[in-house]
């Protein structure tokens, strides 16, 4: 492996007392990515547009595989004061930025404290600390704080003379989640924000909260819902006066076997409330008022349990009650969406294996703005631009800007995206990178699949190369374009590999059809196009077809597992990170039980349940004695989704198989690996396994 070197890392003294970190200049030696070299890219992530004065604010994250951690900073920028430039022009450590709507004052949190911010002038907001989000009504005069409450009694409760003991005590389901024990819940508190100046002038003297509102007083409801729920399950309408928040009012067993979420709306005044999605039983979340308030759009999955069911755009006349699903005719998922104007939203949507930019009116239309081999995430839209996050398997996020107006008005193709970062190009000017090209392929049932072929840099087709086959999670995740800074396809190929990514039967994309066809059908024609993408590519006489590996993670480690007892000597290395081994143990382990009931078909103790039995039969466990080649099972301590025992109890099946074996257990990662060092254990293990094997 090339040898890295890290220098000239600058620092300045943080207010938690730890220098921050900055970006590294690094040197990469050999051409091709490296960990360590992974691991020193920024990461861009929230993009804040002011439409007072124009400038840009947005949060870019750095590493330290030394000390182990991270900083996030926020650059304020024009990004129009240079052509093809963009002018930062104030760089401070924290994160969540919002601009405050008053002559260029930015609200932004550090350490868990809310702050107001300009001209490198601060002014800490008195009352709002030991928060984890915020939102600023639209005449900054009321703010939303999100704060966890507990919800269950601690051990010291019950015995205060034990106060050392660790036990946690419940009665109830959904007494984990994700990666914590579940005895808080978020809440959003509503209250005035107090603001003095300095004279008649616009510096701000103090800031404070007043006495706080509880939407949810008294009760042990989320919102946001946890794990991943944010600020952006909450809204102002444009008259300051009602909040849209997003809640599952269900605790214990209710809650660990229903998705059934909802939108409700808070009066700000009189506290009263109505919801304005009880007739749909699935997930609502994520609402946003129209401009003018007329309108309010929101998120919404029709079958409750069926966490992967599309994502639907939703919109209702707050008037009249009408509802309209206006992203209907794309039958795919939308994951993000902003209002543009009172009758046009714009929306993401992955289609055929790219994520892109839609427009869409209320009256019933749509239009692709962006097209190319990349994905885009929506970041912030004004009246004019929309700002967008754009990545492919090439390259890390970066942020582009679109002028909506000119590509709504493109007649034919699309307007260009205008880049305004270039975050990383100090790394990708020192490597080679990999191409990835498209493929479709005929699957055994006669259906067209795209497949992503990443090559190694400097390919020569007259060589022959050792391949693998990625095996996607989720199980319902695109194999779009994305970058991953763990399944990295660069880091991946960088070895000499050649990788097969195959949009395997349950990937949205391709159709509503398509995307369900897994659900209560693990074994079946997922598994088939696994074979069909590798088999296919294994015609191309530079594919070394006596060195082939399979990797993959949570359902791409049950794949592993699963393709392990069923390969007929296909592979010489497989690697399952965070897998499923055991089905009947994943049922009653996971902590979302909506989950194992609808894609596992039920529980495994139901005989008369054909497709709970015939999903059970088929769990890779059972498969075991056919097993004969080297796995490396990892796994993390912290996944409550999955739990790692899964992985040991693969390990020792392998090893009491004769089987080569390697076992990699993180405890203190959960489905995930987020610790540098970790990463860089995790990238290392997984090349030194793969190099074992197949060279």
């Amino acid at each position: 492996m090339a040898a890295v070197a890290l220098v000239g890392v600058s620092c300045q003294k943080a207010e938690e007392g730890k220098a921050p970190i900055t970006k590294p200049q690094i040197t990469i030696e050999g051409g091709r990515l490296t960990p360590e070299g992974l691991w020193a890219m920024g990461r861009i992530g929230a993009v804040q547009s002011d439409i007072e004065t124009g400038w840009l604010a947005y949060t870019v994250s750095y590493y330290s595989v030394e000390e182990n951690r991270s900083t996030t900073w926020i650059r304020i920028c024009d990004p129009y004061a240079k052509e093809g430039e963009l002018e930062v022009f104030d760089e401070f450590v924290g994160y969540e930025p919002a601009w405050f709507g008053a002559s260029g004052w930015l609200a932004f949190m550090r350490g868990g404290q809310l702050y107001l911010r300009r001209d490198k002038e601060e002014v800490k907001v008195e009352g709002a600390e030991d928060i984890e989000g915020f939102l600023l009504s639209p005449m900054r005069d009321k703010i939303i704080l999100v704060k966890q409450i507990k919800t269950v009694p601690s051990t010291v409760d019950k015995y205060p003379d034990l106060p050392l003991a660790t036990g946690h005590m419940h009665e109830d389901l959904m007494y984990k989640h994700w990666d914590e024990w579940t005895e808080t819940a978020p809440q959003p508190f509503v209250c005035p924000l107090e603001i003095s100046y300095y004279g008649e002038g616009e510096r701000i003297k103090t800031a404070k909260v007043g006495e706080s509102v509880n939407i949810l007083e008294g009760t042990a409801f989320e919102s946001p819902m946890k794990p991943f729920g944010g600020i952006e399950q909450l809204a102002w309408n444009p008259n300051n006066e009602e909040i849209a928040y997003t809640c599952r009012k269900k605790t214990g067993l209710e809650y660990a076997v229903s998705t059934n979420s909802d939108i409700f709306l808070y009066n700000v005044n009189t506290r009263e409330e109505r919801n304005i999605t009880e007739d749909n039983k699935g997930y609502d979340t994520n609402p946003k008022y129209s401009p003018n308030g007329e309108w309010i759009a929101w998120s919404s999955m029709e079958r409750d349990g069926y966490e992967s069911d599309q994502n639907r755009l939703m919109v209702m006349n707050l008037k009249t009650g009408e509802k309209r699903f206006i992203s209907h005719y794309l039958d795919t998922n939308v994951d993000e969406f902003a209002w543009y104007n009172d009758s046009v939203l714009l929306g993401t949507a992955v289609i055929q294996g790219t994520i892109h930019l839609w427009a869409m009116g209320l009256e019933g239309w749509c239009a692709k703005m962006t097209e190319g081999q990349f994905d885009v995430s929506l970041a912030d839209v004004t009246d004019h631009y929309a700002y967008l996050l754009r990545h492919s398997m090439r390259e890390a996020n970066e942020i582009c800007v679109l002028d909506v107006a000119k590509a709504l008005a493109k007649v034919d193709g699309y307007i260009e995206l205008t880049q305004l970062t270039h975050e990383n190009d100090n790394i990708y000017d020192q490597i080679e990178r990999s191409t990835v090209v498209p493929r479709w392929q005929k699957t055994t049932d006669g259906k067209d699949m795209l497949t992503w072929i990443i090559y190694p840099p400097h390919f020569d087709p007259n060589k022959k190369y050792p391949t693998i086959l990625y095996c996607e999670g989720g199980p319902q995740s695109p194999v779009s374009q994305f970058w991953s800074f763990r399944w990295n396809f660069m880091m991946m190929s960088a070895g000499d590999y050649i990788i097969v990514a195959p949009n395997r039967r349950g990937l949205p994309g391709f159709g509503k059809e398509w995307n369900e066809e897994i659900s209560g059908d693990y074994s079946g024609q997922c598994m088939r196009d696994y074979f069909t993408a590798i088999d296919e590519f294994c015609k191309e006489p530079y594919v070394d077809k006596d060195h082939l590996g399979c990797v993959g993670a949570s359902f791409g480690g049950f794949s592993v597992y699963w393709i392990a007892g069923h390969h007929e000597g296909r592979f010489k290395a497989f690697i399952a990170h965070d897998g499923i081994f055991n089905l009947e143990m994943q049922y009653l382990e996971t902590e979302e039980k909506w989950f194992a009931n609808w894609d596992l078909g039920g529980a495994y103790w139901d005989k008369d349940n054909k497709i709970a039995q015939r999903t059970y039969a088929n769990s890779p466990h059972k498969f075991v004695d056919k097993w004969d080649t080297p796995i490396l099972c990892i796994h993390g301590e912290k996944d409550y989704r999955i739990l790692a025992n899964q992985a040991m109890a693969a390990y020792d099946a392998a090893k009491m198989r004769g089987v080569p074996a390697e076992l990699l257990i993180f405890p203190d990662e959960n489905h995930w690996v987020l610790k540098p060092q970790n990463g860089i254990l995790w990238q290392r293990e997984f090349r030194g396994w793969l190099d074992r094997w197949l060279k």
